[in-house]
């Protein structure tokens, strides 16, 4: 037995040796194929969507309705397994309508199918060439303007069918036939049709705890479904759809027709699907980074590889008789709503139409023609986009949109579209060349303004300008523009040697935020920021020192002297600054906040510390923050104001009347208030600060409550009873904050939460403070525990 062991023990080592080796791992078990229930559940909402929008699309476009199954069925499963937007949905698009449509009436059926083909493979050849995200680079009102007028196309063509009768090749002809129309519609059509659209319209607007169970059924189902039981129940004898045997369904064929022609169409078939489906993932990744809980688990979009899954199922589409695909706005935004974590959703709800296509053709025989029409002129509809519309106005790029729409509409998709570039090119030179130029004088200063960009083109007015400034005077020159060429730097540099050399003097300011251009090498790096501490600015100081008794000299603070004087240097440099830099970035945003008025989603009470910037520490704008600021962030309670009601009338207006979702009390470190109240000795004088300050004993008395544990700020121990006190009194104020009626209200009702938060000043650190016992995270800000 003896002579077994070292025998066992050899084995051992050398089984151990085997396994430890690199190059032979242990066996994985084979992964077993799951679908998860979300994305079952999300497939099914998908595919109640898309199966009247695909039919309808395809009788829009005057193709055999079976093409729009088809097209519904291939964007699901090959546009979905080999798109880069794991849950973006394709199929036939509202958006190609008017394309598909046209090139029906020139070219017949089978060679539309040909060019989808083509289209394709054009695709193919931008994903593999990796230029999707050149496609992003087409201005946003082209893009709106567009589909707007693909949405009136539509829109026009549709209503024809709505009131009965047939519609015409053109939007001129479809507006010259609709009085006739109007004359002779049909009754039944009509009536269905106004069913059709009151169930769109009203099915999402259900009110209460019915109309949120109501809302998982997708309203164009019901709408359709509805009309068509109605029409069912009533007798009316109407049109309805009309799926040939699957045996006689045409397939792709060579394409006929000029070569020309051909080419445009495929350029234009390409266009139209590629920038819908790129958009359309952008889109859908703005909507999974909203979701907190998908983010984690669907990566960003893959716009390359997403053109290349377009592009395959456009090829599959085509060849086998369906309506080319893109990616659709609608389907894709109910998939993410629907809680979709992957591609097997969209993969899924193919699968479904599959099967719709192939069982359920008698059910969908039933839907008349004038539901479906009717359901496709809302969504045309609907891509007339007010919010749309504002935003272009809001960017002065109102004319590229007005013309890309009439464009598309009087002229065809491919035709506006070059037609919008063309304008938006013209608008953009035309602003690169419009240049004002301004000279005046104010106390012996001469300013010369220059607004706008400064080209060659602005220079001999730019030249005539600066002769007008005499020899030897002071001048300013202001650039407001973000762009200056080499012919008119070089005018302007002359010009200004030339001036100093007389004895003048010139500061050019504008092209940076607070930089010259004239200035030294060694400050021309400056980079100065908005919230750059005045005493900061060197870059807006003269190089050298000025002369004793100069109003710029500098005193034992080393400050300038005249810089707290009452001439308020300091104070006017900046909102100089302000009117320069800042202003024309800001001006739009601000128009809007003083027509709409002002809605903050936050009431933000904190100290009057000078360092606490709110804006920077919350990176928040104008109209975010409806900020409270007095010594030491203190919430009186109610009743003991003492006649300044200041603190209350602010909480009440900005719940009861601003609606704010939420209030944060922040404090910070080195509270000069909370020193001060370590400090107060009972007795003495009362002055206004120590009667104001009277409102934060109740946090002295809580931080000298030994029940209660001390605070942990991220994990350690407050630095000192200052920095304590601190975080005790965020407490204590949120505490009064709830014994405030309208606080206690809206807190009852759910519709505010409090938060506290704690800044500290020499780290640059915010902290936001939870309860230990809550296990808060919040994201890229630490969490301090308070025990209390």
């Amino acid at each position: 037995m003896s002579a077994c062991v070292p025998t066992r023990a050899t084995d051992s080592n050398s089984t151990q040796k085997r396994i430890h080796q690199p190059h032979s791992p242990p066996p994985t078990p084979p992964r077993r194929f799951r679908i998860a229930g979300a994305d079952v559940s999300a497939s099914i909402a998908v595919f109640l969507i898309a199966l009247p929008l695909s039919l309808g699309i395809a009788l829009a476009t005057g193709a055999p309705l079976q093409a729009g199954l088809v097209a519904a069925a291939v964007g699901g499963l090959v546009a979905g397994w080999l798109g880069g937007s794991p849950l973006q949905v394709s199929g036939p698009a509202a958006g190609l309508t008017v394309v598909t449509a046209d090139l029906i009436h020139r070219y017949g059926w089978r060679t539309t199918c040909a060019i989808t083909v083509l289209a394709g493979l054009a695709q193919l050849g931008l994903g593999c060439l990796r230029v999707a995200r050149t496609a992003l680079a087409v201005s946003p009102a082209i893009v709106h303007g567009m589909l707007a007028g693909i949405g009136v196309t539509i829109a026009v063509a549709q209503l024809h069918i709505v009131l009965g009768g047939t519609p015409q090749s053109s939007v001129l002809a479809n507006l010259r036939a609709l009085p006739a129309q109007l004359a002779g519609l049909q009754p039944a059509a009509v009536s269905v049709s106004v069913l059709t659209l009151a169930l769109l319209l009203l099915w999402p607007r259900v009110p209460g705890r019915v109309g949120r169970l109501l809302h998982r059924v997708p309203a164009a189902l019901v709408a359709v479904a509805g009309a068509t039981a109605a029409a069912s129940l009533a007798g009316l004898v109407l049109p309805k759809v009309d799926l040939p045997s699957w045996s006689s369904h045409a397939l792709a064929g060579l394409p006929e027709g000029p070569v020309l022609g051909l080419v445009a169409a495929v350029l234009t078939t390409t266009l139209v699907c590629s920038v819908q489906s790129l958009l359309g993932a952008v889109a859908v990744d703005k909507m999974v980074a909203g979701r907190s809980s998908l983010s984690a688990r669907v990566g960003r979009s893959r716009l390359d590889r997403e053109l290349l899954g377009q592009g395959a199922a456009n090829i599959v589409s085509g060849t086998l008789g369906g309506l080319p695909v893109a990616g659709v706005a609608v389907r894709s935004s109910a998939n993410v709503q629907a809680g979709a974590v992957s591609r097997n959703s969209t993969m899924l709800h193919g699968v479904l139409v599959v099967v719709a296509a192939l069982l359920m053709v008698p059910v969908l025989e039933l839907i008349p023609l004038a539901s479906l029409a009717a359901l496709v002129m809302a969504v045309g509809i609907q891509m007339v986009s007010l919010h749309h519309i504002r935003t272009v106005t809001r960017h002065r790029e109102v004319l590229v949109y007005a013309v890309t729409t009439l464009g598309v509409v009087f002229l065809g998709v491919l035709e506006g579209v070059t037609l919008g570039i063309a304008v938006a090119v013209a608008v953009s030179l035309h602003r690169l060349t419009r240049t004002r130029i301004t000279h005046d004088e104010q106390e012996g200063v001469h300013y010369v303004h220059v607004r706008g960009q400064l080209t060659f083109l602005a220079v001999p007015r730019l030249s005539r300008t600066l002769h007008l400034v005499p020899q030897g005077a002071d001048a300013v020159v202001e650039l407001d523009g973000s762009f200056m060429d080499h012919a008119a730097y070089e005018s302007l540099q002359d010009w200004q040697n030339a001036h100093t050399a007389q004895g003048g003097s010139v500061e050019v300011t504008g092209r940076r935020p607070g930089t010259r251009i004239a200035e030294p090498s060694d400050s021309a790096n400056c980079r100065c920021r908005p919230w750059t501490p005045w005493r900061n600015h060197q870059c807006e100081r003269p190089q050298s020192a000025p002369p004793a008794g100069h109003p710029g000299a500098t005193g034992s603070t080393g400050r300038p002297s005249g810089s707290r004087g009452p001439s308020g240097h300091e104070l006017a440099r900046g909102i100089s600054a302000f009117q320069r830099n800042t202003a024309p970035l800001v001006r739009g945003e601000l128009a809007r906040l003083a027509r709409e008025g002002q809605r903050p989603s936050q009431l933000f009470l904190t100290c009057a510390d000078s360092r606490l910037v709110t804006s920077m520490i919350t990176s928040s704008g104008p109209g975010d923050l409806f900020v409270v600021r007095n010594v030491g962030n203190l919430v009186p309670l109610p009743g003991q104001e003492s006649g300044d009601d200041s603190v209350a009338a602010a909480i009440e207006y900005a719940v009861d009347v601003l609606k704010v979702r939420s209030i944060t009390v922040c404090g910070h470190s080195g509270c000069g208030a909370m020193q001060a109240l370590l400090n107060s000795e009972p007795g003495g004088a009362q002055t206004p600060l120590k009667r104001w300050l009277r409102h934060g004993l109740p946090s002295l008395d809580r931080m000298a409550d030994d029940s209660r544990p001390w605070a942990r700020l991220a994990g350690r121990a407050p630095a000192d009873a200052v920095e304590q006190l601190c975080l005790t009194n965020v407490v204590q104020q949120l505490e009064h904050l709830s014994a405030h009626e309208s606080v206690a209200r809206a807190l009852r009702e759910g519709a505010l939460e409090l938060h506290g938060m704690y800044f500290h000043v020499g780290e640059a650190q915010a902290y936001l403070l939870a309860e230990a016992d809550k296990g808060e995270v919040f994201d890229h800000v630490e969490a301090a525990d308070l025990s209390v």
